[in-house]
């Protein structure tokens, strides 16, 4: 059966989706050779993006306490002054300052005993984003980027994933799965703007590629084929209408006010207007978590931005029907100590630490796993990092053991090793 075929058949009359029928089909076309490999595995990634699929990931930089957010110890001296409350699933209480989280706890699933052995910021922050550890010899693309490259649309106007501030990039995989970088969420994108008719535009471009192939005939290849490559998406980007994404003035006063004046809640509603116009991967960074002195107060002020930014991208997304098929992802590199230190702050801790998730499939109004009661140590139902990448991918329907090959050849995982956390999808 071929791809044409495959196209005209009418499966809705047979009780058949296309991916159930894909899936149907997969074991006995390969086994007869009339569908290779690659076109199924095109078939499905294309199905995927049909999905819209997509994740927002939400990173705490500089490495959040769990005691000041998600798993509070109140009563116990290594739980400071830090209050418990209530949310809106009983039994679940998280800590005081996250009022608007607690709201959509219904929504949202804790993990409470997320847990590593990297304790030095920009190792663990490399990990936590691409899944290994920093390494001499290659620089491993980030899990956005792999995402991006497994279901991002490539014929999209928009760049497949997006970063509100800096982040790790594609590494390996190149500039094609790069993140766009906002610097200023509300803000339109710098030189989006056309300052001459879009013919005139053309005719630069035109002559950009005749001094472009001027030069790689000087042996520049690779590098013209990059700048080629960046000034295509750009010129595709510029010109679409599409682009209107970027700007958040057309949400009303009141929406805006629910998430927030700061660039966090800014980044979390340009995150769901990206992800409304098909972009797969958003990053949405707060910065101040490394809360080595005057921790509680810095906490404070953080959450004051981070809780209602998050609680209502939550909100806002299950209001559209988008929360089921968007994975929102709250975490940072580490945790911090049980005990509080002289200078009245936490410092680097990643025995034990929380992360939390909603949407993409995901069941909310749970907690995953346990600390002990003094918070020293992960007390049941532990996850690792390699386990909470298996379960995004998961989640987003991508094969974590799907391999991309390094520049001398090598092959690496998507994910190397773990397994999804189950409880999160029963």
């Amino acid at each position: 059966m071929t791809t044409s075929i495959l196209e005209d058949v009418t499966l809705s009359r047979r009780g058949f989706t296309r991916r159930s029928f894909l899936h149907s089909v997969s074991a006995g076309a390969l086994a007869a050779g009339s569908v290779n490999f690659h076109d199924l595995m095109s078939l499905q990634a294309e199905e995927l993006r049909k999905d819209g699929r997509a994740m927002i990931l939400l990173w705490m930089e500089g490495g959040p306490s769990q005691f000041e957010t998600f798993d509070p110890k109140p009563g116990h001296e290594n739980g400071g002054p830090t209050e418990a409350i209530d949310t809106a699933v009983s039994g679940i209480r998280i800590a005081k300052g996250w009022e608007e989280t607690a709201k959509v706890m219904k929504d949202i699933a804790i993990i409470r005993s997320m847990n590593n052995k990297e304790g030095q910021h920009q190792r663990a922050r490399y990990q936590l984003h691409t899944g290994y550890l920093p390494s001499g010899s290659v620089r491993h693309p980030s899990l956005g980027s792999c995402i991006a490259k497994e279901i991002g649309d490539p014929k999209s106007d928009l760049p497949t994933i997006c970063s509100v501030g800096q982040s790790p990039g594609a590494g390996f995989l190149g500039v094609d799965y790069e993140p766009f970088v906002v610097d200023r969420p509300g803000d339109m994108p710098q030189n989006v703007t056309l300052t001459t008719d879009s013919s005139r535009f053309d005719r630069r471009l035109g002559l950009l590629g005749k001094l472009e192939t001027d030069f790689a005939g000087r042996g520049g290849e690779a590098a013209v084929h990059d700048h080629k490559r960046l000034y295509e998406k750009t010129a595709k980007m510029v010109l679409s209408p599409h682009v209107k994404a970027f700007d958040i003035s057309s949400e009303s006063a009141e929406l805006k006010g629910r998430y927030g004046n700061s660039q966090f809640g800014k980044g979390c509603l340009l995150a769901r207007r990206l992800v409304e116009h098909g972009v797969t991967f958003v990053e949405v960074r707060s910065n101040g978590w490394d809360t080595h002195q005057e921790g509680f107060a810095a906490i404070t002020k953080n959450a004051g931005e981070v809780d209602p930014g998050m609680a209502t991208l939550i909100a806002d997304l299950k209001d559209r029907g988008m929360l089921d098929r968007t994975l929102v992802v709250w975490m940072g590199e580490f945790g911090r100590t049980p005990r509080v230190n002289p200078r009245n702050g936490r410092d680097h801790y990643p025995r034990v630490f929380n992360a939390a998730i909603a949407g993409g499939g995901s069941r909310g109004g749970q907690v995953i796993g346990g600390s002990t009661a003094d918070g020293t140590a992960v007390k049941d139902d532990p996850v690792t990092v390699p386990d909470l990448f298996s379960t995004i991918c998961k989640s987003l329907k991508v094969d974590p053991s799907k391999e991309n090959l390094s520049p001398i050849g090598r092959p690496l995982k998507i994910v190397d090793g773990g397994a999804p956390v189950a409880k999160l999808f029963g």
